[in-house]
């Protein structure tokens, strides 16, 4: 592996348990079961039973409930934790593999709670979640209610925890190992390298453009190589998907993420079609970039080349300072946290072969602290995945004040911090920049950012629901996947950007539709709620620094709807989304005006 400025950056997963072989695991998941079995037999039957159970008595569940699911978060969080550090060691496949067995055994034995919770009928529920005693679980007890339709029998349910561990959870942990494992031969200045997955995308925003050409071709001819195993993994998920989607009577394979998101399919859908009618920003902005690299029309491989000049190499401490300071201009409290990270080793930051790609925040439990993992490549682009992952443990971490079932956010706010972190970090290194060349680096960076999280995640989130309705059909071939991977991109591009052929395999790689289907659309929101109320902040000043923090450490108390509220934001409005793209646009005019204006400078000089 490439040496960099992050090498030894690695966390300290400590606090959660010492080592993959702590006697302590095994003791959690003895003491789970033997809770789970005392809980069966308090509990089973009361709920919906004749006499049911008052308030004070389904708090004390709950709180029992709790303090269970607390302890399974903490050896599943450090399992998984393990396996994504380094995939390839074969005692972290066993743990990963044996805790998520035990935990499905625990979960099995808790499962009949939620299960009566389900079966009363409105009319008892409704009481009971008004009761005083209940006010803290009242949101969680409401939104398990949502589900109620869809929910199977107790010996059914077990059956699906059971048989996941050996199909779709399977399949995924398959994906990642291979995914993990890859490597890339690139010849680089006479010398041949072996590139991983993380590295030979970074390539990808390198100044020279043949070495961009190269890398993308070796990426995907790479992929292709493989391809035959995603696509198999993934045509099984989707039939997977489809197939419990019937059992579980939902209409369409968007829904159950739908209601685990606690939003509506129509303001999605009216989210989707006001992003696909401001592509013609993203065209706008190709073809004068294209126009600035002097090319007649980008080729897919010059989507992120440089423009101006960049602030490089830009050193994993370096980043460090820049975010502490851009958080404490915004509040003494971000730059307080954030520095824990640093300090605790809560961050793994190095490249090596075997570790998961991406980035990520693990959040296990509010009463301990999240976890960060990334792959540090030593340039400002990482700054900003590190910002935004510290955006997330930012949430993480003031969301402690709420209990474990209140503490996890859903997907379409769980952005809401992530984005803003990157917003202040952009913000405080433009501010800082005399040089218009640097400023034209910055800005074309994160126009492209932006891009990157609207309008292709609005792409992939197009080819989900194009595959499932394709795999409803019949069987997807690696071929087929491709073309409906080509469709799907598209829209976006249209004749500003030239996509190779080689791009059918741009699918391949992507976790998120491997772990977590329609996962995609909830970065769209995200970044749209935030560039709104990043204009609200810009706006307000330091009054509205409270109500922000307010809103992070609600945790999940509370539906999306409800805690954006006390900030003015209406989800069902076009307005409201259109606002985000206001803010992209203003971007893209700020860009263009940099460029004439240091062009006319230039030929001043002349």
């Amino acid at each position: 592996m490439a040496n960099n400025s992050a090498e030894g950056i690695r966390w300290d997963l400590s606090d959660l348990f010492s080592a993959h072989d702590d006697p302590r695991i095994e003791a959690m998941l003895n003491s789970c079961r033997d809770r789970a079995k005392d809980f069966s037999r308090r509990f089973r039957g009361k709920i919906s039973g004749p006499e049911g159970l008052t308030a004070k008595e389904l708090q004390e569940g709950l709180k029992e409930l709790e303090e269970i699911e607390e302890a399974l978060s903490r050896g599943a969080s450090y399992s998984g934790l393990l396996y994504a550090a380094d995939s390839l060691r074969p005692e972290y496949q066993d743990l990963e593999q044996k805790v998520e067995q035990r935990v499905t055994e625990v979960r099995n034995l808790l499962l009949f709670f939620e299960l009566e919770w389900l079966e009363l009928n409105d009319e008892a529920a409704d009481r009971l979640i008004s009761d005083p005693a209940l006010q803290e679980y009242s949101h969680y007890l409401k939104s398990l209610r949502r589900f109620r339709p869809h929910r199977l029998s107790e010996p059914e349910e077990k059956i699906i925890n059971e048989k996941d561990n050996t199909g779709r959870n399977a399949f995924g942990r398959l994906f990642s190992e291979i995914t993990s494992a890859l490597t890339f031969s690139l010849e680089r200045a006479e010398k041949k390298e072996e590139l991983t997955l993380s590295e030979i995308l970074a390539l990808l925003h390198e100044p020279d453009r043949e070495l961009r050409r190269r890398a993308m071709e070796t990426l995907f001819q790479g992929l292709s190589h493989h391809g035959q195993v995603p696509a198999f993994v993934y045509d099984t998920l989707l039939q997977d998907h489809l197939t419990m989607d019937r059992l579980r009577r939902y209409p369409n394979p968007m829904m159950e993420r739908h209601l685990v998101n606690e939003i509506d399919a129509e303001a999605v859908s009216r989210m989707m079609q006001a992003t696909e009618a401001n592509y013609g920003i993203a065209h706008d902005y190709f073809q004068l970039k294209a126009r600035l690299l002097k090319l007649s029309r980008l080729a897919l491989y010059d989507q992120y080349a440089p423009v101006g000049k960049e602030i490089a190499p830009f050193p994993f401490r370096q980043g460090q300072e820049v975010i502490m300071e851009a958080f404490e201009a915004f509040s003494p409290i971000f730059r307080e946290i954030a520095s824990e990270f640093f300090a605790k080793n809560w961050i793994d930051a190095e490249i090596r072969k075997g570790k998961r790609g991406g980035a990520f925040c693990a959040s296990p439990s509010p009463q301990l602290h999240p976890y960060i993992l990334c792959n540090y490549t030593d340039n400002l682009r990482d700054v900003m995945t590190v910002a935004h992952e510290l955006g997330h443990g930012l949430h993480g971490y003031l969301s402690r004040k709420q209990s474990f079932l209140n503490y996890d956010t859903p997907l379409t706010t769980a952005e809401t911090a992530s984005v803003f972190g990157e917003m202040l970090v952009f913000d405080y290194l433009v501010e800082r920049q005399a040089d218009p060349q640097v400023q034209i680096a910055l800005i074309a960076g994160k126009i492209e950012d932006a891009f990157a999280t609207v309008f292709r995640q609005n792409v992939l989130t197009r080819f989900e629901e194009a595959v499932f309705s394709k795999r409803s059909a019949g069987r997807l071939t690696p071929q087929l996947i491709g073309e409906i991977w080509m469709e799907a991109n598209r829209p976006y591009y249209g004749d500003a950007v030239e996509t190779p052929e080689l791009y059918h395999w741009g699918w391949s790689y992507i976790p998120h539709f491997i772990h977590s289907r329609f996962y995609c659309y909830s970065y769209v929101f995200g970044q749209l709620l935030v560039m709104a109320l990043y204009r609200m902040y810009r706006e307000q000043g330091k009054s509205f620094v409270s109500k922000y923090l307010a809103l992070l450490e609600a945790g999940g108390s509370d539906s999306p709807e409800a805690l954006l509220k006390p900030l003015g934001v209406d989800i069902h409005d076009p307005k409201f989304w259109q606002k985000g793209f206001d803010e992209i646009r203003g971007l893209v005019k700020r860009f263009e005006g940099l460029v004439v204006k240091d062009s006319e400078k230039r030929e001043l000089e002349v």
